[in-house]
């Protein structure tokens, strides 16, 4: 679940954002919401990933 959410918000970046695939790497791999991806408390690995990327996107300030 959790790598296929990763894909789509790196794949996202990159036809929405216009991010090559090592800055969208970077952008989702160093992130605080992929350390929140990770702790299976906080449950977001059950989210959509449209749900997911509108808080990466929030942190990134876009």
């Amino acid at each position: 679940m959790k790598e296929e959410i990763v894909k789509d918000l790196i794949s996202r970046l990159m036809e929405e954002k216009g991010f090559t695939m090592d800055k969208a790497f970077d952008a989702v791999y160093t992130s605080r919401l992929f350390e929140k991806l990770n702790n299976p408390k906080t449950g977001l690995f059950f989210q959509s990933s449209g749900y997911v990327y509108s808080f990466l996107t929030s942190e990134l300030g876009m």
